[in-house]
């Protein structure tokens, strides 16, 4: 990218739009920022217009690959509190099974039972809690992620515009 700057003079936007040398180390060292750019310099020569949309395609690759194992995440949130009823029933089943066997109903004959179906209920939703906190977390992340890089895109394009001008 740097050597891209260098051929087409883009290094002068630096000066033409008053960025910081900070703001443009932070573009290029960036991996989501530095593929965008380099794309986006390899049509410079298409105009702003040319730019932007090669901007806008990269960039619905680079958010599929920022959100790509997101699904799996929501996956476990909905299997997990499932699994943990799938162990209230089986816990049921059990303690149903010690109170045939035994032929006759004391709350020690049903306890491991309902112990293990509340544990198994208890375990489901907790891993479903931890998940979604998780899952929150990280599209609180990407979130600002895409935020910071629609930043820096739209700097870029400013500089592009005053470039041609």
């Amino acid at each position: 990218v740097k050597l891209a700057f260098k051929e087409y003079k883009i290094d002068q936007f630096k000066f033409k739009v008053n960025i910081t040398k900070s703001k443009y180390i932070k573009m290029i060292k960036d991996r989501y920022m530095s593929c965008l750019l380099n794309i986006s310099v390899n049509n410079i020569k298409k105009g702003v217009e040319g730019v932007e949309k090669s901007i806008d395609s990269r960039a619905n690759v680079e958010m599929a690959s920022l959100e790509k194992n997101m699904t799996w995440i929501a996956l476990c949130i909905a299997t997990a509190p499932m699994l943990g009823f799938l162990g209230t029933v089986w816990g049921m089943v059990s303690a149903f099974d010690a109170i045939a066997a035994a032929d006759n109903i004391s709350a020690k004959i049903v306890a491991v039972g309902i112990s293990q179906a509340l544990l198994t209920t208890a375990f489901g939703l907790v891993v479903a809690v931890i998940l979604q906190i998780l899952q929150n977390a990280v599209l609180y992340i990407i979130d600002n992620k895409v935020i910071e890089i629609q930043k820096s895109v739209n700097l870029f394009l400013t500089c592009v515009e005053k470039l041609k001008k």
